[in-house]
């Protein structure tokens, strides 16, 4: 898993400076993890994920994006409730999921938005 600031998000994800049509960056699918520090739910989903990226290594990314040190980044895709995550295939648009999933719930959404199995 790696933390992402504005800058990585715009390189590994998605530049919205200079795109108005969502084209992914990446290449492979990813999970995009909106959290902070002092919520309780991302505490319990963070370790849920760090497992999920060693089952999933080199198959998928898992970032993270702390809300309260990237303001901009988050309210650009609406980040009102944390956890929230982008579940973000190779092709098509993200889908948003809000809430500290069960480990089999995140799986379920890593096969069938990401096609990843």
């Amino acid at each position: 898993m790696q933390n992402l600031t504005t800058d990585d998000f715009k390189t590994k994800v998605f530049d919205f400076d200079r795109n108005k049509d969502w084209n992914f960056a990446g290449d492979k699918p990813c999970i995009v993890d909106f959290y902070a520090d002092w919520c309780g739910p991302c505490q319990m989903l963070s370790p849920v994920l760090a497992e999920l990226s060693e089952k999933y290594a080199g198959k998928i990314d898992i970032y993270k994006v702390n809300t309260d040190e990237e303001e901009r980044l988050s309210s650009l895709f609406g980040i009102q409730s944390i956890p929230t995550m982008l579940f973000i295939p190779l092709s098509g648009k993200p889908q948003v999921v809000q809430g500290a999933l069960p480990k089999e719930s995140l799986e379920k959404a890593i096969a069938d938005v990401l096609n990843i199995k």
